[in-house]
């Protein structure tokens, strides 16, 4: 998840890489079976098909998967909360061991989990970023960060390695001339996103990043200003990550795979199209009713579903664009196989949601 969907240091930590293969590892042993499964294998087996779909969610916040089902869009598929996740790159792992069936990261984390052999596919794109909804790498109004090389030696706050922050930061970087040796004197400190308005302030780091809510609420505040944006980095709307089912999961729950899916799909036309107040009143709604004790104060500085794509549709072009980032930091070293990576198989909408009807 991108707040969900990025310990110090530039490059993937060897401990991030030891838990992906071990993820990948676990996954294996849980499914008991050597090679990846098929839609077509669950199709045929004449078994029950779960109506039960586990995920994890984000405090003070509603993902798709969650207005999806409130809006009817899951049919007689029913969502099971199970926690709240750390990361992005927490959420699919969980997949991943069958702790969840469901979960989103930024794309460079399912592509490093899937090359490491992770079980799991990429089904839609369900964050992306806009005009209205980006990532910013922000600076104190008096900071002398002013350039690039100024980033030299100082301290970046992210939420977590390896994941959509390091990635923008990592091409800003070397596409502003820096080598790769004065890129890894820039320091990234994983800060929980809730706290790095805070720690920006407090002067415990240089730059810290900021999106969504957190990023307009602490504008709203005043004494900072952007040093670089994500979408001024890749040049325009983007989606830039997915959620990811895992392939056993998908081989015995084909319909239910395809009703969450797209269900997500119609979810994110919904919030593209229906007015601002209309969701984020909508977005309250949600939270009221699963009784988390959290905060809605948030959520009036929302502004769009962020996602570039009709329907959240995955094309190669969302996985190849950070191929020479991924290749930088040692995760892949040719081109990408991007037919391994996604399917929109199950995505079955082809034009915008029709109109929701509330559960009661």
């Amino acid at each position: 998840m991108k707040n969900g969907l990025l310990s110090k240091r530039h490059r993937p930590a060897a401990g991030v890489a030891a838990a992906i293969a071990a993820a990948a590892a676990l996954t294996l042993a849980l499914s008991g079976c050597g090679g990846p499964a098929t839609a077509q294998q669950g199709g045929t087996s004449g078994g029950t098909e779960t109506k039960t779909v586990r995920y994890q969610g984000s405090p003070n916040s509603v993902a798709l998967l969650e207005v999806a089902e409130d809006l009817g869009y899951l049919g007689d598929v029913k969502l099971e909360w199970v926690s709240n996740t750390t990361s992005g790159p927490q959420s699919i792992q969980s997949v991943a061991t069958d702790q969840t069936d469901i979960g989103g990261a930024f794309t460079g984390a399912v592509i490093k989990l899937i090359e490491a052999g992770a079980p799991v596919q990429a089904v839609i794109n369900y964050y992306g970023e806009d005009k209205d909804t980006f990532t910013g790498y922000y600076v104190e109004e008096g900071s002398p960060i002013k350039t690039p090389r100024d980033l030299i030696g100082k301290k970046v706050a992210v939420n977590t390695l390896g994941a959509h922050h390091e990635a923008v930061i990592t091409t800003y970087l070397k596409n502003s001339g820096l080598t790769p040796e004065e890129i890894k004197q820039v320091q990234l400190v994983v800060v929980p996103p809730n706290e790095t308005e805070v720690a920006l302030r407090k002067k415990q780091v240089d730059v810290g990043t900021l999106g969504g809510v957190l990023q307009d609420r602490a504008l709203a505040e005043g004494g900072i200003r952007a040093l670089f944006t994500d979408v001024g980095v890749i040049g325009g709307p983007f989606d830039a990550g997915q959620y990811v089912l895992r392939k056993d999961f998908i081989a015995k729950n084909p319909e239910t795979s395809r009703t969450v899916v797209t269900g997500v799909a119609k979810a994110i036309e919904w919030e593209r199209t229906t007015p601002r107040e209309q969701v984020i009143a909508k977005f309250e709604e949600i939270i009221a009713k699963r009784g988390r004790n959290e905060s809605t104060e948030a959520l009036k500085y929302w502004k769009s579903v962020g996602v570039a794509s009709p329907g959240g549709r995955i094309q190669d072009q969302d996985f190849t664009r950070w191929e020479d980032y991924l290749k930088s930091a040692g995760i892949i070293n040719g081109a990408l196989d991007t037919a391994k990576l996604y399917t929109n198989e199950f995505n079955l909408l082809e034009n915008s949601a029709p109109a929701a009807t509330s559960k009661g």
